[in-house]
């Protein structure tokens, strides 16, 4: 007895490596074909975090040496401010507002104009004028809605325009695009098709990305629009403006003020907080959110609302939002060493509700404070009695309350788009003509990422082997320093009957279904001298669990496609290293190497196999099923999922996929219809 109560705390401190052994031996006894021992749904998140926290380690060196002097300060800010107009892209030029109000409602002494007006032609932007009494000019506050469908009608942004103008404020409150009366996707009667706004920012972003544009570009430009209205009004101060929002509008405060000098004074809500924190806490966010390329240029939110200082900013939080709040307080500590530097301390200010998510009394209320002293508003003593809140259908500016009924010839978002991926035709025409192959090339690498891709040796682990239908295959994983570990199996075969060639199988659902027969009933491996068949990043047994994606994005690897952008890789490209791996692993191999090689793959691996064979010489030909044959196709299907696992930034500027055949005349291309 004694001696037993010796081993229990040796017992314990072995429990944990016993409990792991038997889970991975779990995992490899269930699986048969099983290549890595670990658990690997984390792989390709957790490559891409690194490669998140390499770029933001590289931001808090530079931010830490900018803060020696004024100097050094304003030359970041410059180049911030640099590198945000180019990461959104060109905005198109102004045309006529052709405002126009549906209406007048009195609230007391108050007044709510219903205003129309079109940001771009026949692309109408809905918005709430709440007026102060008098006849002004009043100073006002532009205000951008959270991701409510509600939108201008929340609740709780009725009530903080109408405190601001009881208050001597002018507040008009837009709503974004897919919110309110500017539902994209709607059927003959007006009603959405769609799940809500997240869904159809998300979706919308996937064809403007493609375009080198975003969804939050789009807001960003109807904001801007939204105040040419304001200041052409004679009963608005155009020298005492702000800006404020709540959530989604929190993100569309940071991108205006960091854009638009007119404003004066701003407050952003439930938002501001620290994108690297928030990514690796809570993943990225909903399509509006985000700009690809932000952490590749250094970005943290914190850059965008610095370009700002030394303007009144004020942030509003809740210590216990969603939004990482200790996000929020390092993202301050940073404005406050900005705003230190440039000697206003005192206009950089953090107000903390003891709430969460949201525009809560408080929060309006220190907001309403704030604007008041920047904007020098007449507003003292407080007057926090507002009149009753109204309906939605009350803040209506149209009839049936979406401007896709009220206008017949009104372009969406997605049609613009269309448009915008037809005209890009003759823009790619005259550089394809213009330049030689070896700069389309160099051009498509860039696009994709690979001059950043690491060189080294190839290393391949065998772990096992097994049999199906006779035929034995070994368990390899291929590696490269630096790039994310590929789980392959490898058959070959020798003797007559074989065709003498080396085949890539690259399935998106896993190499695991290559153990079955085609739908011609044969065995695919028995036709050729060997097969290797690979799981690219984020497929097969490095493929995210399914929950790991909320089901309103459309995209089983939403996160990590998102991230991937977000660092400057985009995943097709990043699955177009994987190939070229594998086929410095093939060069390497005397027997393998002598092989002319095919590639077979299936759905979102088809994209990175055909990219590759244009880039590589070595691939002689791809077959290839459950594919799209143009980037164009997913602008014109915008509601089918998985299209973020295709995804390349500013891909249609330069190149669709019939434009890159010309690169590889000799290769041999055959397409599985379904």
């Amino acid at each position: 007895m004694k001696q037993w109560r010796n081993r229990i705390p040796v017992m314990k401190m072995l429990l944990p490596v016993i409990l792991c052994t038997l889970m991975v031996t779990g995992l490899t006894a269930q699986d048969p074909y099983r290549v890595a021992d670990w658990k690997t749904e984390h792989t390709l998140r957790t490559y891409l975090l690194q490669e998140m926290h390499s770029l933001y380690d590289l931001r808090r060196e530079r931010l830490g040496k900018t803060l020696s002097s004024p100097d050094a300060l304003d030359e970041y800010r410059a180049l911030a401010r640099e590198s945000y107009f180019r990461l959104l892209g060109e905005l198109p030029p102004k045309t006529p507002l052709n405002p126009g109000i549906t209406g007048r409602l009195p609230l007391g002494n108050i007044m709510l104009e219903k205003v129309i007006i079109e940001s771009r032609p026949q692309h109408h932007v809905t918005a709430s004028l709440y007026l102060p009494a008098g006849k002004g000019p009043f100073p006002a506050v532009l205000f951008f809605c959270g991701h409510e469908m509600t939108s201008k009608a929340t609740l709780s942004y009725m009530q903080t325009a109408m405190l601001f103008a009881v208050n001597g404020i002018a507040v008009m409150v837009t709503d974004p695009v897919s919110q309110g009366e500017r539902v994209q996707f709607t059927d003959t009667d007006g009603s959405r098709i769609l799940r809500g706004s997240t869904t159809e920012h998300t979706l919308l972003n996937a064809g403007a990305i493609l375009t080198g544009s975003s969804v939050a570009a789009w807001e960003l430009y109807d904001n801007i629009r939204a105040l040419d209205y304001l200041v052409s009004r004679p009963d608005i101060d155009s020298s005492r403006i702000g800006c404020m929002g709540n959530s989604g509008g929190g993100a569309q405060t940071m991108w205006f003020i960091g854009y638009d000098d007119r404003i004066k004074a701003a407050a952003p809500c439930s938002f501001i907080t620290s994108r690297e924190r928030e990514y690796e806490l809570n993943g990225t966010g909903d399509g509006c959110q985000q700009i690809p390329g932000e952490g590749r240029a250094g970005f943290e939110i914190a850059d965008y609302l610095a370009i700002f200082a030394p303007k009144p900013l004020l942030i509003l939080a809740g210590r216990y939002d969603f939004v990482d709040y200790r996000g929020t307080v390092d993202a301050f500590n940073d404005l406050k060493s900005v705003y230190n530097l440039t000697g206003f301390p005192g206009q950089v200010s953090l107000f903390t509700g003891d709430d969460g998510h949201g525009l809560s009394a408080p929060k309006r209320e220190a907001a309403l404070l704030w604007f008041i002293k920047w904007l020098n508003a007449a507003g003292s003593p407080i007057i926090t009695e507002i009149p009753p809140a109204l309906s939605e259908k009350d803040t209506w500016c149209t009839p049936s309350g979406q401007v896709n009924t009220m206008f017949p010839d009104e372009v969406t978002m997605q049609e613009y788009t269309r448009r915008r991926v037809r005209e890009m035709e003759t823009e790619r025409r005259v550089f394809r003509e213009g330049n030689k192959r070896e700069t389309l090339i160099d051009t498509l690498k860039s696009l994709l990422a690979l001059s950043d891709a690491s060189g080294g040796k190839v290393l391949a682990e065998t772990t096992g082997s097994f049999s199906v239908n006779g035929y034995s295959a070994g368990k390899i994983i291929i590696r490269r320093t630096g790039e994310v570990p590929l789980p392959c199996h490898l058959y070959r075969k020798t003797g007559k009957g074989v065709a003498d060639t080396l085949v890539i199988w690259l399935s998106h659902e896993g190499k695991s279904t290559l153990a079955g027969t085609d739908a011609r009933g044969k065995f695919l491996p028995a036709r050729y001298r060997a097969v290797l068949a690979a799981d690219l990043r984020g497929m097969g047994e490095t493929a995210e669990k399914a929950l790991d994606n909320d089901p309103k994005y459309y995209n089983s690897e939403y996160h990590n496609a998102v991230l991937s952008m977000h660092v400057g890789q985009p995943l097709p490209g990043q699955r177009v290293r994987d190939i070229l791996m594998i086929l410095d692993f093939i060069t390497a191999d005397d027997e393998l190497g002598r092989l002319p090689v095919k590639v077979i793959a299936t759905g979102p691996a088809t994209l990175p196999a055909f990219l590759a064979a244009v880039i590589d010489h070595r691939i002689a030909s791809v077959e290839m099923s459950e594919t799209i044959r143009s980037f164009a196709a997913i602008t014109e299907r915008p509601l089918e999922k998985e299209w973020f696992s295709w995804i390349v930034p500013g891909m249609l500027k330069y190149f669709d996929l019939p434009d890159l055949l010309i690169l590889r005349p000799d290769l041999i291309i055959r397409y599985n219809e379904l």
